[in-house]
């Protein structure tokens, strides 16, 4: 405060939740990491060898970016469970958490005496959350999957890319973190139940394909047996036209998406095609979906006469969704993004400076944050077993 006085932090939502994290890899870890941004005290629990993320991705000497990552908020513990004194604590830490993460096949999980009837029978109020490629039953439960394969067997790959092009892969990990989202939200759903209602816990259960399928909501509720499958239309949706990426004179992209009525009768006086041939071909729905490819190419060649910031200021004052393309140099010089402090900078001891998304979504009163990034291995086992067992 101006006056000297100290603050005091604000309290963070999950402040007391426990949350043990045994899960590997990246979408379930990440589940743990979100929890950690809503203030849960979350412990990973590692072998001796460490977590496969620590050596995942670019690395700076011996350390991970994706590990500081998916690490952050964490404390490290090390247990080795092939031997009896490793598996007893870790059955104890199971016995005291809210939260148990989990992503390993049921052999496995059945060798610690993990699963979520051992979970329970310990810790009734436990919320167990497995994270899988395809979930918990069905012909497919058990089958090796990722995020990048269940994109695919979710439908989500081949409805992108151009129309007369193959299915494209997104550069960017879409499926963990869809599964990540999802997990989180069942594991606060879970929450609320036990401590409001029912004083039980429960599993919850996170299939990344289902999480993945939720995008093809709106093609798949048009369709009906015997149809034609939807397919990709590139960055256009034909009832829903302007819709596209479009090249500016100075040589950028925009996108422009305002296939409403109201906007499109707007964006025809800006590009001076507010006749009444026109507003009768594109001004409703029906009559547009029916010159989508005209209207579309009118756009492009309006665009393509005007420089990427006169098009954007132009159809911001006209109320026209639009943006330029960003990349990760444009998001963090962007005004906006730093007013909202939607990327922070986190200092690691050993990569330096990092830049990550901030937490989201925002909250009022107990706002989400990143205290620190990934632990070094076995950094907190002395204090996790004292604060959660009363050892030592």
């Amino acid at each position: 405060m101006g006056d000297g006085t100290a603050r005091e932090p604000a309290p963070a939502a999950l402040s007391g939740v426990r949350v043990l994290d045994l899960a590997t890899l990246f979408p379930a870890p990440m589940v743990a990491a979100m929890l950690g941004d809503l203030g849960a005290d979350v412990v990973k629990v590692e072998p001796p060898s460490g977590d496969a993320l620590r050596v995942t991705g670019a690395m700076r000497g011996d350390r991970s970016f994706v590990w500081a990552l998916a690490g952050r908020n964490k404390r490290a513990v090390e247990l080795d469970f092939d031997t009896d004194v490793g598996l007893e604590l870790l059955h104890r830490l199971t016995a005291v958490a809210d939260v148990v993460v989990l992503n390993q096949p049921p052999r496995v999980l059945e060798r610690w005496r993990c699963t979520y009837d051992d979970i329970a029978a310990r810790n009734a109020g436990a919320v167990v959350v497995v994270v899988s490629g395809f979930g918990a039953d069905g012909p497919y439960a058990g089958r090796a999957g990722n995020g990048t394969v269940l994109e695919a067997y979710g439908g989500l790959t081949h409805m992108t890319g151009e129309a007369d092009g193959p299915p494209v892969l997104a550069s960017v990990p879409i499926g963990d973190y869809l599964g990540a989202f999802f997990g989180v939200s069942g594991v606060l759903a879970a929450l609320y139940w036990r401590d409001a209602n029912g004083g039980m816990g429960q599993l919850v259960d996170v299939s990344i394909y289902e999480a993945v399928l939720q995008f093809l909501g709106p093609a798949m509720v048009a369709w009906s047996p015997g149809d034609e499958a939807p397919a990709r239309t590139g960055s256009r949706i034909p009832v829903a036209t302007p819709r596209n990426v479009y090249r500016t004179r100075d040589g950028r992209w925009v996108v422009i998406s305002g296939p409403t009525d109201a906007q499109v009768l707007r964006l025809l006086e800006l590009m001076g095609a507010g006749s009444a041939d026109h507003r009768a071909r594109f001004g409703d729905a029906r009559s547009r979906n029916a010159h989508a490819d005209e209207l579309d190419g009118m756009v492009a060649a309006w665009v393509a006469t005007h420089d990427a910031q006169r098009v954007v200021d132009t159809l911001v004052d006209a109320r026209i969704p639009v943006t330029e393309v960003n990349d990760v140099a444009s998001l963090l010089a962007d005004p906006h993004v730093q007013a909202r402090g939607s990327v922070v900078e986190l200092d690691d001891k050993e990569l330096g400076t990092l830049r990550v998304p901030a937490p989201a979504p925002h909250l009022s009163r107990t706002p989400l944050r990143i205290a620190t990034t990934g632990p070094a291995r076995g950094e907190h086992t002395e204090s996790v077993l004292h604060d959660w067992l009363g050892e030592g």
